[in-house]
């Protein structure tokens, strides 16, 4: 009889192109999946209804995909501390398996796993599967220390060789009756519906749960739309991005399985242009990773600002200014535009991404962490990593050569949305007014009366000196301060 080994998913809903489950099935043919409704994440501030109803749809995709190769996902609600190596005892099997994680509280969770693990004599086995390239494998050659600058990152990362998929598992064994009765004596439950978990969403998602559908979309996306993604990704009116994200936040596709989409792309790709855009998307993969090494290496920018002079900013405090940006009603249309797409289905195109984050913390002068949380109780995707990483790069507060990037509404809409068509969208009571108005953000107060419309809760000209002179008070007093330890 083959030993039983057990594969804890995380953020790899999938069977194929995964490492760790991989390794796993070249150990025995008897690997069975388990996935643990975690407390601690399901009740934190920063949850959002739209992300838990995805990782279900992506759940429920992953276990008939388990059942077809022959095996199970198994479903407890616990601490999985407590609750996997309890499983995992009950059931004798040999070991347990998963993919490292480069968040701070996956880390401390991971390494309690070890620990509890060693304890009852099992065996732990990890492997990084998110990434082309670990953490430790993309630093200064100079200096052996992680990059804190996405330019020399890029040029050192993309000169690496990337590995191939891996092929999905087939052939599992499943568990006998008698560890049926065991797995239900230990905390076993059926995958919950959302509600269940206390949480409501009907307005769909933009990506369709589960491993086949982010494989139908990276190959529509590859074949339709790469090669025009460097300019088409800046406009927010056409579909010019691949919407991959929530499948790259829980794993429902493999990175290998991507990037060797963006090869083929190459290898077909006929003009300057078409080569252009495979390697702008491959670069925002790489921001993708560069992120995660950053967050690896710097937990603490999980809590806070990287840069020194940002670390007690004096941020207005001004709850009205925050709610009117949550709500998409700050007289802004561009802006307001964004806000109303993130809160209606999940997610916000990624120029608009920037042009808020710039906006609150730029325009209303608010801390980017009140934007950063508000972001993650809404995304679809939200990504610590990527979340913070964006957020930090819009307030200036991170790792950016370029401290003082500031976002005029107006003219991204002009350069952006020049039809103003993503503003009448997701602002319907704007859609008589003209275009100039629109994406000027100027207004005639008889068609804002008519349209309900809020005027402008600031003016962007006097904000942006203000919060330039906020930045330079603050360089010079730290400054000062270390002239005076010198």
């Amino acid at each position: 009889m083959a030993d039983l080994i057990l594969f804890w998913h995380r953020r790899d809903l999938r069977l194929s192109d995964n490492i760790g489950l991989a390794m796993a099935r070249q150990r025995s043919a008897k690997v069975v999946g388990i996935f643990c409704f975690d407390p601690a994440i399901l009740q934190a501030e920063d949850i959002a209804a739209v992300r838990v109803d995805y990782l279900l749809g992506s759940l429920k995709a992953l276990k008939a995909s388990y059942q077809a190769a022959g095996s199970d996902l198994i479903f407890l609600q616990d601490n999985p501390i407590t609750a996997l190596p309890r499983l995992a005892q009950a059931l004798d099997a040999k070991a347990v398996f998963w993919n490292w994680d480069v968040e701070p509280y996956a880390q401390t969770r991971d390494d309690a796993m070890i620990k509890a693990l060693q304890e009852i004599g099992i065996a732990a086995h990890t492997e990084w599967d998110q990434l082309l390239h670990t953490p430790y494998d993309i630093v200064s050659k100079a200096k052996s220390a992680p990059y804190t600058v996405y330019g020399p990152f890029w040029k050192n990362w993309a000169t690496k060789d990337k590995a191939d998929p891996y092929p999905a598992l087939q052939g599992l064994e499943g568990l006998s009756d008698k560890q049926q009765e065991i797995v239900q004596k230990n905390g076993a439950i059926a995958i919950p519906a959302l509600q269940d978990l206390g949480f409501s969403w009907d307005n769909g998602q933009i990506l369709e749960p589960g491993e086949t559908a982010a494989q139908r979309t990276l190959e529509y996306f590859a074949a339709k739309h790469i090669e025009a993604y460097d300019d088409a990704r800046n406009f927010p009116a056409q579909p010019g991005t691949s919407t991959l994200s929530p499948a790259l936040k829980f794993g429902t596709i493999g990175i290998r399985t991507i990037w060797q989409a963006t090869i083929a792309a190459r290898t077909q790709a006929r003009s300057d242009e078409a080569h252009t855009g495979i390697r702008t998307w491959q670069q925002e993969l790489a921001w993708r990773e560069f992120y995660q090494h950053v967050m690896f290496h710097f937990p603490e920018l999980a809590d806070g600002p990287y840069r020194e002079h940002f670390k007690n900013f004096p941020w207005e405090d001004n709850d009205s200014h925050f709610q009117a940006w949550c709500a998409g009603h700050t007289g802004y249309p561009i802006i307001d535009a964004a806000m109303r797409q993130l809160n209606e289905t999940g997610w916000m195109h990624n120029r608009c991404r920037m042009i808020v984050a710039s906006f609150l913390t730029k325009d209303l002068i608010l801390d980017w962490r009140l934007g950063e949380k508000y972001f993650m109780q809404h995304l679809v995707d939200g990504d610590l990593s990527a979340n913070n990483g964006g957020w930090q790069w819009s307030a200036s507060s991170g790792m950016d050569p370029k401290p003082l990037r500031i976002f005029n509404p107006a003219s991204q809409a002009k350069k952006f949305d020049a039809d103003a068509e993503y503003i009448r969208h997701w602002i319907p009571e704007l859609r008589a007014v003209e275009t100039a108005q629109l994406i000027s953000g100027v207004i005639d107060a008889s068609d804002l009366a008519r349209a309900g419309y809020p005027k402008p809760i600031v003016d962007h000209s006097v904000q942006q000196r203000e919060f330039k002179a906020r930045y330079a008070a603050q360089k010079a007093k730290l400054t000062d301060i270390s002239a005076s330890l010198s």
